[in-house]
């Protein structure tokens, strides 16, 4: 699909569309930092609409791990990279998988597609942390008591946050509440090998 078809619907941002443009073209991570209602979401979710469709093996790939999931692709959806987005309050063991019979976590769900967390600064340092493996494998091992297995978690990271814990550190119609000491508080939560593994990150205003 056409960059012009994909963002039909999002007004300005020129900055944002390039970059989510230039992320899908080359499989790039893309880390997204504006204010509330800049539209970083919406870019994220449409940006999905520019990747191709899955080869048949890496189709067939990913509905054996949805297959232990028991969420099976439709037939119409089977050659679509999937796109999966955990909530901020999602645990280790949901992004990257466990559990007692070790089941895949998000990060496998959204092999050869989009692993798109938004508030990325609010999910806890640990659970963001427990991505260095799989962005740099491109795999995940969950290691248990008496067995370890090892899923397929090759995906493109996309990420939105705010300046700051109140969001409007960058937003010229709101002043910011934050101290100088919450702001650091809030930038440290990604750390720097983390954020050595995004490949682009963008700074959105309204």
């Amino acid at each position: 699909r056409s960059e012009t078809a994909a963002f039909h619907r999002v007004l300005g941002q020129p900055l944002g569309v390039r970059a989510v443009t230039v992320a899908a073209a080359g499989n790039h991570n893309l880390l997204m930092v504006g204010p509330p209602g800049c539209g970083k979401s919406m870019l994220a979710h449409n940006g999905t609409l520019l990747l191709p469709p899955l080869a048949e093996s890496d189709a067939m790939e990913v509905a054996c791990i949805h297959s232990l999931m028991r969420t099976l692709p439709s037939a119409a959806s089977l050659y679509e990279p999937p796109l999966r987005s955990p909530h901020h309050s999602a645990t280790s063991v949901a992004l990257t998988g466990g559990g007692l019979q070790a089941m895949p976590g998000e990060v496998s769900l959204a092999h050869q597609g989009v692993l798109f967390l938004d508030e990325f600064a609010e999910f806890k340092p640990s659970v963001l942390d427990s991505l260095r493996e799989p962005m740099e494998t491109g795999e995940i091992g969950i290691t248990r008591a008496n067995y370890r297995v090892t899923y397929p978690a090759r995906f493109q990271l996309l990420a939105a946050m705010n300046p700051c814990a109140c969001g409007y550190r960058s937003d010229p119609r709101r002043s910011c509440r934050c101290s100088d000491q919450q702001l650091q508080h809030y930038q440290k939560k990604l750390s720097g090998p983390l954020l050595d593994r995004i490949d682009l990150q963008v700074e959105l205003h309204l």
